[in-house]
């Protein structure tokens, strides 16, 4: 049995972290003007432009089952038996159906497909902690590990936007209705619940919504106390921001293993500029090549 691990580009690890580990990514597209890029090969600051000069709002697609299914056929002329894929939530993609419509298409590779129910940092972590426990587990042990690790109660993430405007627009907002009428004017607070982006608080500064969103996470992080917690920041295009809330959360948590990452395309699209994540989870990872 020879496993293969693949995440879909919207884990936004690091390319060094990809190599190390053996990852494989499929990437998810970006659509500007009828153009389609894919969004691990363009770079995040030139896509921030496009977006902010477009006259409409980009939109983002799945991979094709097409894409997925050369994959899966080069991963089995290397070899591999086996695949396990994680995906961000089913519930604002379709890439995790099209992981599983591929792995029925393709024979003499067994898929093993992981709806994470969320996305950014903490879908990588889930990846890298399958890939760094493939020569420790069996492939059942690993499955059922980040089955349990994807759960709330383990892994969870809390995002702030400068407004709501680009997730109403793409649809991936649960609760829109609930709240337009001051979509211009608050600061919400989203959460993942049942892999579903839900806005959770209703704040009217950003200062506001940062300190509750740190709250939250304190609350989450003193369940958790004594064990080995690797948490993320991820910020919109805005290095200076998420540095600045890095620094303030290391400094506060000096146990707790943070990294720092950037929104790319295809949820920097939905979730705009500006906007921030701080997300966790308590399995042990090794988070030093970040």
């Amino acid at each position: 049995m020879k496993v293969a691990i693949v995440v879909d580009s919207t884990s936004y690890l690091p390319a060094n972290v990809l190599k190390k580990y053996n990852i494989f990514t499929i990437p998810l597209n970006v659509i500007i003007d009828g153009d389609i890029y894919k969004e691990d090969e363009i770079e995040n600051s030139w896509y921030y432009q496009q977006m902010t000069q477009a006259d409409e709002l980009p939109t983002t697609s799945q991979p094709s089952i097409g894409d997925y299914i050369v994959l899966l056929e080069s991963l089995h002329g290397e070899g591999y038996t086996d695949v396990i894929s994680f995906h961000l939530s089913q519930h604002i993609s379709g890439t995790y159906a099209s992981a599983i419509a591929a792995g029925q298409s393709v024979e003499g590779i067994n898929l093993h497909a992981v709806d994470s129910g969320i996305s950014c940092a903490p879908l990588g972590f889930l990846a890298l902690y399958a890939a760094q426990n493939l020569e420790e587990k069996s492939l059942e042990d690993i499955i059922t590990d980040v089955e349990a690790m994807k759960e709330k109660n383990h892994t969870n993430a809390y995002f702030l936007v400068d407004d709501l405007t680009n997730l109403q627009k793409g649809g991936r907002l649960s609760n829109a209705q609930a709240i337009i009428g001051g979509l211009l004017k608050i600061k919400p607070v989203l959460e993942f619940i049942d892999g579903k982006i839900v806005a959770i608080e209703k704040i009217r500064t950003q200062k506001k919504a940062l300190a509750k969103v740190k709250e939250k996470i304190d609350l989450e992080f003193q369940k958790h106390q004594g064990e080995k917690i690797t948490a993320c920041v991820v910020h919109g295009n805005d290095l200076e921001y998420g540095q600045r809330v890095l620094e303030e959360m290391r400094e506060t948590y000096p146990d707790v293993n943070f990294v720092l990452q950037e929104f790319g395309p295809v949820i920097g699209t939905h979730l705009g500029q500006s906007s921030l994540a701080i997300g966790y989870t308590n399995y042990e990872i090794d988070v030093s090549d970040f």
